[in-house]
């Protein structure tokens, strides 16, 4: 936090592998991260309009190419659930009713996607994602769960859903719970159960067996005893429903069979070019928010490269794209469970690649047995807790400005599409920030550092607002060996916003040998107790 100590952290690199035998901490890592990654890419390949089996071939190549390649070891890449909503628009707007074609074109958006993310990394890009507004982010996260549980939970009841819109989708569950098929409500109740209750129960076991394969060891049985493997017909209180193999996860035959390339046909459409957009930008923000997240919980305060993980972040997605793969990203909740399992070096992302590669090789028939409501369960769990009431009490804590910013994003992004719910967010921020007197040239911020006795001193001038992170953090990354003490001088700003301070706490931990402290915090005036609020000048 700003104004207090920080402790001494290791070099700003993450440590290169000194060991050609994997530690068999990683390997068991490895293991139970593949556990957990394979029900949740199977899912989240379904829900975002491509072959189940796309999510894993990203999961593969996200953990041997991104473990060996990244700048973040610990850090799990991979499919995730914040990119459903761009990959399943970008395959129904692609494709214009043929999910085929725009499957193979959403690939091609994929690989042009990759390519900025590289250029990105080269361009040492990635700490954009840093002056990005934590309220903004949220929002952006809580609409993605909001449109998650719309719909996944039709899938859950086992019902196809007419509506098309997140509030279409809303607006319908009543109807689909009406009809919805018992047995495979079954399935999806049972999943839910586990998922919600097991994170409550106290036992030894529960901390040692992960949720998503709980769901598993259940669902696959009562699917084994429903006979979803192939099609029938029964009556449940006068009512006819059917059960059979779409209700299933299904695979190609062999890894060769599901291999798809991309159709570059229409790679230059608006449409397309919305989407590389969306798919680079948003994928971007979210892996560094991720990697900054797991850094400042890893047990051994590692500071992850972020744009050398950037780099291997798109040389992951241009390989995944190019073989029928999903878009990847820097994942949280695998990687905090990597962490949970004592992994200790990349090798543990490079086993969890090479468990997932055998498991589709080798049990393929398994994997089959798995059914669609229990994934889909899996999927509206990840939805609640991105959409979490918790995480909005707390932002609206922090000060109306922060929830008004949250609520913007989050019910523009339901409305209308991600690009224009982030771009809503911002420009509220904008304004919001010009409305209480922030002059203009303070969003073109020039700040000033002087280094003296081992003190490096950077002063803002203006205000203290979310564009002067990015030269601040440039200014920061000057702090070598022989500096102990970094000084952010804020005195004279018109206003330092709760983006500036948050964010400015997160890169005072990555200093490697210095203590960070804001002055002149106290010549100004909190809109809330939180403190990281936004300040302003006091009245005179």
């Amino acid at each position: 936090m700003p104004g207090q100590p920080n402790r001494a952290r290791p070099t700003g690199r993450p440590p290169a592998a000194t060991t050609r035998r994997p530690p068999k901490s990683d390997l068991k890592s490895g293991f139970l991260v593949a556990l957990i990654a394979l029900p949740l890419c199977l899912g989240i390949a379904v829900a975002s309009g491509f072959p189940p089996i796309a999510g894993v071939l990203t999961a593969i190549v996200g953990g041997i190419l991104g473990g060996l390649l990244g700048g973040a070891p610990m850090t799990v890449k991979g499919p995730a659930a914040g990119l459903i909503v761009i990959a399943v628009g970008a395959v129904h707007d692609l494709g214009q009713g043929d999910l085929l074609a725009g499957y193979r074109r959403a690939l091609a958006v994929g690989v042009v996607a990759a390519l900025v993310q590289i250029a990105f990394g080269l361009l040492r890009a990635a700490g954009v994602g840093v002056a990005m507004s934590p309220s903004v982010v949220h929002g952006m996260l809580a609409a993605i769960g909001v449109i998650i549980i719309a719909k996944q939970a039709h899938v859950v009841l086992g019902v196809q859903p007419t509506a098309g819109t997140p509030f279409g989708l809303l607006a319908e569950l009543p109807r689909s719970a009406a009809h919805a098929n018992p047995y495979i409500l079954l399935v999806g109740a049972v999943s839910l159960v586990l998922l919600f209750g097991l994170p409550l129960v106290r036992a030894r076991w529960s901390r040692v067996v992960p949720a998503p394969l709980a769901v598993l060891a259940v669902a696959i049985p009562i699917s084994l005893w429903l006979h979803l493997d192939r099609p029938h017909d029964y009556t449940f209180l006068g009512a006819s429903h059917h059960l059979g193999p779409e209700h299933l996860v299904r695979l190609p035959g062999s890894l060769l069979d599901a291999i798809a390339f991309p159709d570059f046909s229409r790679v230059f459409s608006a449409t397309s070019i919305q989407y590389v957009v969306m798919f680079a930008l948003i994928g971007t923000i979210e892996s560094t928010l991720t990697v900054l997240a797991v850094d400042s919980v890893d047990p051994a305060k590692r500071v992850s490269d972020v744009n050398r993980d950037l780099l291997a972040i798109g040389a992951g997605n241009l390989t995944s794209s190019l073989v029928g793969g999903l878009p990847m990203i820097s994942e949280i909740v695998r990687s905090k469970a990597n962490l949970d399992a004592g992994a200790t070096s990349r090798w543990s992302n490079v086993c969890h690649g090479a468990v997932l590669l055998l498991f589709v090789a080798l049990i393929p028939g398994v994997v089959q047995t798995i059914p669609l409501a229990a994934l889909a369960a899996m999927l509206v769990y990840t939805g609640f807790r991105l959409a979490s009431p918790r995480g909005i009490g707390h932002i609206a804590r922090i000060g109306r400005d922060q929830l008004a910013l949250f609520l913007t994003t989050l019910l523009v992004t339901l409305a209308t599409d991600l690009l224009v719910g982030v771009a809503s967010g911002l420009v509220l921020k904008v304004v919001l920030h010009l409305a209480r007197g922030v002059p203009l040239p303070a969003f073109l911020p020039r700040p000033l550092v002087s280094t003296a006795d081992g003190e490096l001193r950077v002063r803002v001038r203006g205000a203290a607002i979310f564009p002067a992170l990015l030269p601040v953090r440039r200014l920061l990354d000057r702090a070598g060996p022989g500096i102990t003490r970094v000084v952010v001088d804020v005195r004279g700003a018109t206003l330092v916003d709760h983006t500036f301070l948050a964010r400015l706490a997160e890169l005072g931990r990555e200093l490697p040998t210095a203590t960070l402290t804001v002055e002149g915090l106290d010549e100004l005036e909190p809109v809330s107790a939180d403190p990281h609020a936004t300040r302003r000048r006091r009245s005179r």
